[in-house]
């Protein structure tokens, strides 16, 4: 079980601090003492009792930060790997998602975090939209505080507006219950700007204003949130350097111009953005408007739950989009304009900074010890270890994961998960199933794998409280 704090060591590794600087330190120690980086160097003299990890031939690295993942739907992990868009829309918020019961939230939730964490996630952002009743979102916290990672509950209800759900003294007494300023803890809301010039999602802006905390929205999303939004939110003055903008990928340049003025952030799915259709990974625009950016895996519904992928299949994006451009104008690229290191940036202080913590993020003196080691004697894939960005990028994996420390206490080592009751999960996993199949029935359930498109009401925009349709909104 993870118990109380003692200093570590992790000895002999190449450290990258992602410190800005972009230091390599081979052959370092980092000393963890309490829930700080205590130092860095070669050879650390340690306090007694210090526990020590051997870092030879390994990688240490900040603690890894996802800033958007659906963890309640990690259950259904799979289901929709042939979907679209538009299916997912169907299945979850107008269809099937509201069959999900508090501990069926509570069994993703635990599911994903664990998962998250097993592959050097020390920070999620809970992008927890299925919350239709406070019991859901107390179950939702319930299964985070069960497990030993870093994560921000980002309060959303597909089922209801946002006006709406906000304004409920029961969120209020929510929050006032299990809101506490918890370190381990972070808390935003989370709903979409759907751009009716009415701007129905006003009020649930202010409720974000008065509590003072950020809203995380999917923005730019084909068929469902557009420049509109955007523009609603700027004109109000609701737009702010701690609002987290997902996906981002069919906005305008002055969108992406109102984003960048204001100091926001975009969190960045490529997994998802080129396999569901929300639009092209946008890292190119993003970084031509020097837009912070943050890594996501959005929902293990599709897709892999780890950053690993995040990385490479965003270079990987990056790069074809900039030599099809190229190719376009028959023109050669003979210089990869994104590196390995940027999108391992992404991945450690790109999140950090989305979040506003300046003590996450790095390997650095006084910083909290939030670190992962990458090591794997039994992998031939894990040496040798040249160019340790590109190593992080293309060749490891959530495998190669030895060692996850977490606030200063290790809930992981030697590849295994500590004080994380995995049989249990798979229990409550196993029932949230069981009880998925009953309320579908089995030819519903077998269909929902490979859906067809009903041939009434299709609904590219989810978002049923508002009449409202943009230029790329279906009208069926």
């Amino acid at each position: 079980m993870v118990g109380e704090r003692r200093p570590v060591v992790l000895r002999n590794g190449t450290v990258l601090t992602m410190d800005g600087q972009k230091r390599i330190l081979t052959d370092h120690d980092v000393l963890v003492v309490g829930d700080r980086i205590a130092a860095i160097g070669p050879r650390l003299e340690v306090p007694p009792g210090t526990e020590e990890v051997d870092a030879t031939g390994g990688i240490v690295l900040p603690g890894m930060i996802d800033t958007h993942r659906h963890l309640w739907q990690t259950a259904m992990r799979g289901y929709g790997a042939d979907w679209t868009l538009t299916q997912y829309f169907v299945w979850y918020y107008l269809e099937w998602g509201k069959v999900f019961r508090p501990e069926d939230v509570y069994a993703g939730n635990i599911l994903g975090a664990a998962e998250a964490l097993d592959a050097g996630v020390t920070t999620t952002v809970d992008w927890s939209h299925g919350l239709q009743t406070t019991d859901h979102a107390d179950a939702a916290v319930d299964a985070l505080q069960q497990v030993p990672g870093r994560f921000v509950l980002a309060y959303g209800n597909i089922q209801d507006s946002p006006a709406n759900w906000t304004a409920k003294p029961e969120f209020r007494d929510f929050v006032n219950r299990r809101i506490t300023n918890d370190d381990m803890l972070g808390f935003q809301l989370a709903f979409d700007v759907t751009g009716d010039p009415a701007f129905p999602e006003k009020p649930a802006f202010e409720v974000a204003r008065e509590l003072g905390v950020p809203v995380t929205t999917h923005a730019g999303v084909w068929g469902a949130t557009n420049d509109d939004g955007i523009r609603l939110m700027h004109d109000n003055g609701f737009m702010t350097p701690q609002s987290i903008y997902v996906h981002a990928a069919t906005l305008s340049a002055d969108s992406y111009h109102r984003i960048a003025a204001t100091g926001g952030s975009i969190s960045v799915s490529t997994e998802s953005e080129q396999s569901a259709g929300q639009g092209y990974p946008p890292t190119w625009a993003i970084r031509a408007h020097g837009i912070p950016v943050s890594l996501s895996m959005d929902t293990s519904v599709w897709w892999s739950g780890d950053l690993f992928s995040a990385m490479r299949s965003t270079l990987g994006a990056d790069r074809a989009r900039e030599h099809m451009a190229a190719h376009a104008k028959n023109e050669t690229v003979t210089h990869s304009s994104l590196r390995a290191e940027h999108v391992v940036e992404w991945a450690t202080m790109g999140g950090a900074k989305a979040l506003g913590r300046d003590d996450l993020g790095s390997i650095e003196t006084g910083k909290k010890a939030d670190i992962v080691l990458l090591r794997n004697d039994n992998s031939p894939a894990m040496f040798p270890v040249l160019n340790p960005y590109g190593h992080v990028a293309f060749q490891a994996q959530r495998s190669d994961v030895d060692t996850v420390i977490v606030d200063g206490r290790i809930v992981k080592r030697d590849h295994r998960l500590i004080g994380v009751d995995l049989k249990a999960i798979r229990a409550a996993v196993e029932q949230t199933v069981e009880h998925l199949r009953a309320q579908l029935g089995e030819e519903a359930w077998e269909k929902g794998m490979n859906p067809d498109i009903p041939t009434a009401k299709v609904l590219d925009n989810p978002y049923t409280y508002t009449e409202y349709r943009g230029d790329t909104r279906t009208s069926v």
